[in-house]
Order: structure tokens, then C-alpha cells, then sequence
């Protein structure tokens, strides 16, 4: 823990939501849910305005669809939220050379490498207030909240206790005094089955679990968590900024619309998502050691299973033939409803085909398999909610609902006012798919390569 507050957290406002609402000026003001819009889909951001019915991320859009059936539901513009992000980033690097991204959304500052006078509460409290209106306006008016301590767990905590648009500097020597009122899965590292041990303990907030002894959370939880939970429960936490923050994992994961039970169908789907890690990994020179499945079954139950290889490797029949043999250790008669593939233990070199012996050329998927993958991979990539569009005649738009050979799109950007709604044939050769991104590179915003570094 630092003797001054120079650790920011920064934390875009309901991000994706808010980049939705910025771009199209029918939905200011209005509920707005990004994520899944199939039935078995889930929430990934929801607007504050959706947030009031108790709508909130994770949840199914079923779910979020019966609290708040007059809510606008979107599937999403990665590359929108992408070209925001960066523009945020760009930001952060020009106030300090040290920054560490989390997420598109937000990352860690260092002050003690900003250009400031001193590092007084008054001090940082007016970097943070520039910071916040230098963000708007990069951004076209997206909003952050900021948190500013003498830790990472400080700052962090911090930037979520006056969302949205806030600003909460914790004081040195007060990190105690915040904390400790605080429901005990503030803290990092207390998820759902930490807190059910706690709790049978006795232990709820930040305070119960200081009045804890070390040797007792230790008994509890085990050594490393243990020891840790400690010193956080006493606002100690010396982790520092971390500039090169990498990926530590790269992974693929689908959510289908119906259950898959047919062993060939899902072994294909392994080998189309292998694929797609296996070519991120070679395009950011990355091999990997561990390689990971992820499947949701028919319950809703969510299992992983791994498995470690001698070497790390970039080879995607490799990869493929490990998940394969993971899935196989599953009961999957059910149904699956997710499945992922991701590569873990990472390392920044390319692993030569030492395997080339060991991996036997897999039989070709017929004809009706493959077009099933197809089906199951591209299931509602076509005019999904939200999409970008132009139109020939009426201009730049974007889609509202598609289905039964209608598409109905709104016309308006975030330039004009709200638009005229009109409803067209799914195939008009008059309707495209638009960017609005342009193709200049594929960079990572989270990348150390990434403009402004």
C-alpha cells in the first residue's frame, strides 16, 4: 500500500449500452440490453435505465426480457466498442506511461508517472476531473467513473460506490474506515463458495473478517487465499500497476439456440473453435500449454475440464484432438447448450510441429454435419438487432428486428435526430451491413502496441 493515493481506477458507465444509446439517438434516455437476443441468450450489459427493473449482466435475456419487456435489445457491435475503447485508452496513455488495461472498459493508472505537482487529494481529485471530461469528449460523451487510493483494491472499490459519472477519492490512512461496513465480497478473490465458508463462520463484512486470526483464515480457506484475504481485510494490498499486463488465456465460446446431443455435431464445433483460437494465437506469435474445454449443459450447469501439454504449442489438430478427448469425459446425452475451447500458459513463442507424429488425420465431416456446424456457428449472424446498415435510397440506419423476410430498420446516426422506422425485404439489394470502423489495422486496444503507447 502507497503513502499517497496514486493508483486510479477508471470505469467506462455501462459501457456497451452507453456506446448503444451514443450511436443511436432513439434509445437516449430509454432501456437498452446488449447481449444475447435469442432465447438462450445472456445479458451482457444493460443500461442504467433497464438496470432500475433489476435487470443486470449474467442474467438470461429471457430473464431480462420479462422485467423489462419495453427494453431495446441489441446483440452487439464489437468493432464500435472496440474503436471506444481505444479512444479511452489513447487517453489514459497521455496521462501517465503507465496504464493497465483490464478490459475494454476499464484499466488501472499510475499517477506516481503522471505530470503532477504533487500527489495531494486536491491534486489527483483535478487530474481525475480533467480525465473524466477528456474521456467524454474523445468519446462523443460516454461517461466514467473513477476511483482513486493508495491501492489497487482501494481505487478499484472506489470507482463503483457513485456510479455513474463519479469520482471518490479515498484518503491515506481512511482505506480502513471504508472498507470495513462493506459486504466481505468486495474484496477480490471472495466469490460465491469463498463467501458460503465465510458465512459459516460468521463472517459478512469487510469488518467480520478482519476480526478473524490469519492461522484461522488460513485453517478456512488454505494458505496463499488465506494469507491474502488477510491483508485485504486491512485495505493491505502492494500489488503494483502492471504496464505489459498480456493475455493470459485466448478462448472461443458459442451459445446455441438449441440443445446439441449428437457427439459428431459437437466434435465438430470443437474443430471449428479450436481453429479460431489457433489462428488468434499465431497472429499474436502466442503458443500455449494448456488447453481448456468449457461446456454449459441443458440444467444451466457450467463444467471445465483441462488438460497440460509437455510443450507449448500453436498446432490447432492438437488442440482440437485434446478438447475432443476432454468432451469425451463428459455426459453430454442431454444437450449442450455453450461450448468453449480456450488455451491457456501462455508463451511468446511458436512451437515448432513436435506433435505431427502423434496426430492422425481426423475423417472429413459429410456433407448434412457440415452444414449443421454451419447452421449452429452463423445462427443469427444475419440482420441481428442493432446492426449498422445503409440503405441505397434512405441512408445509414440500423436494424431493429428481422424476421419472415422483413427486416425493419431505423434510420438515424448519432449525428441526426431520432429516425423514421420503415420496414423492407430481408433480400433488398438496396441494404448493406455498415462499418462504422474503418479497417485500419487489427490491433488490440489492450495491446502495449496499441496507438498512444
Amino acid at each position: 500500500m502507497r503513502a499517497e493515493p496514486t493508483i486510479l481506477h477508471l470505469d467506462l458507465d455501462a459501457f456497451y449500452a452507453a456506446v448503444e444509446q451514443r450511436d443511436k439517438p432513439s434509445l437516449r434516455g430509454r432501456p437498452v440490453v446488449v447481449g444475447g437476443t435469442g432465447g438462450r441468450g445472456v445479458v451482457a450489459t444493460a443500461s442504467y435505465e433497464a438496470r432500475a427493473f433489476g435487470v443486470h449482466s449474467a442474467m438470461s435475456t429471457a430473464e431480462a426480457r420479462r422485467r423489462c419487456p419495453n427494453a431495446a435489445f441489441l446483440g452487439g457491435r464489437f468493432d464500435a466498442y472496440r474503436e471506444a475503447s481505444r479512444q479511452v485508452m489513447r487517453v489514459l496513455r497521455e496521462t501517465s506511461p503507465v496504464i493497465e488495461p483490464l478490459s475494454l472498459d476499464e484499466a488501472y493508472v499510475d499517477l506516481e508517472a503522471a505530470d503532477l505537482p504533487d500527489h495531494s487529494v486536491a491534486s489527483v481529485s483535478a487530474l481525475a476531473r480533467d480525465l473524466r471530461a477528456r474521456v467524454a469528449e474523445a468519446t462523443g460523451g460516454l461517461t466514467a467513473s473513477v476511483g482513486i487510493g493508495t491501492s489497487k483494491l482501494v481505487a478499484k472499490i472506489g470507482s463503483d460506490l457513485d456510479k455513474p459519472d463519479g469520482l471518490v477519492v479515498v484518503a491515506p490512512g481512511l482505506e480502513q474506515d471504508l472498507l470495513r461496513p462493506m459486504q466481505v465480497t468486495v474484496i477480490p478473490g471472495v466469490g460465491p463458495a469463498t463467501a458460503e465458508r465465510l458465512r459459516r463462520a460468521g463472517v459478512h463484512t469487510v469488518l467480520d473478517l478482519e476480526q478473524l486470526g490469519e492461522d484461522e483464515l488460513v485453517r478456512l480457506l488454505g494458505r496463499a487465499h488465506g494469507g491474502s484475504l488477510f491483508a485485504m481485510a486491512r485495505a493491505q494490498d502492494p500489488r503494483p500497476v502492471e504496464h505489459a499486463r498480456g493475455a493470459k488465456s485466448i478462448s472461443v465460446e458459442d451459445t446455441y439456440e438449441t440443445d446439441h446431443v449428437d457427439a459428431g455435431l459437437l466434435s465438430a464445433l470443437l474443430d471449428r473453435q479450436s481453429a479460431k483460437v489457433t489462428e488468434r494465437l499465431r497472429k499474436a506469435r502466442l503458443s500455449g500449454r494448456t488447453v481448456s474445454i468449457k461446456v454449459r449443459l441443458h440444467d444451466f450447469s457450467t463444467v471445465s475440464r483441462s488438460a497440460t501439454l509437455p510443450e507449448p504449442s500453436d498446432d490447432g489438430r492438437l488442440i482440437a484432438r485434446v478438447a475432443r478427448r476432454l468432451l469425451g469425459e463428459l455426459d453430454t446425452s442431454a444437450g449442450v447448450r455453450l461450448l468453449g475451447v480456450g488455451v491457456s500458459g501462455l508463451a511468446d513463442w511458436i512451437q515448432e510441429d513436435l506433435f505431427a507424429d502423434e496426430v492422425q488425420a481426423e475423417p472429413e465431416v459429410d456433407e448434412a454435419m457440415a452444414a449443421a456446424v454451419f447452421a449452429a456457428a452463423s445462427r443469427g449472424q444475419g440482420w441481428s438487432p442493432g446492426l449498422d446498415v445503409e440503405h441505397d435510397v434512405h441512408g445509414r440506419g440500423w436494424v431493429w428486428g428481422a424476421g419472415r423476410g422483413v427486416v425493419t430498420v431505423r434510420f438515424e446516426t448519432a449525428e441526426t435526430p431520432p429516425g423514421r422506422v420503415l420496414s423492407l425485404a430481408a433480400d433488398d439489394p438496396a441494404l448493406h451491413r455498415f462499418s462504422l470502423v474503418p479497417p485500419e489495422d487489427d490491433l488490440d486496444p489492450l495491446s502495449p502496441d496499441a496507438p498512444g503507447t
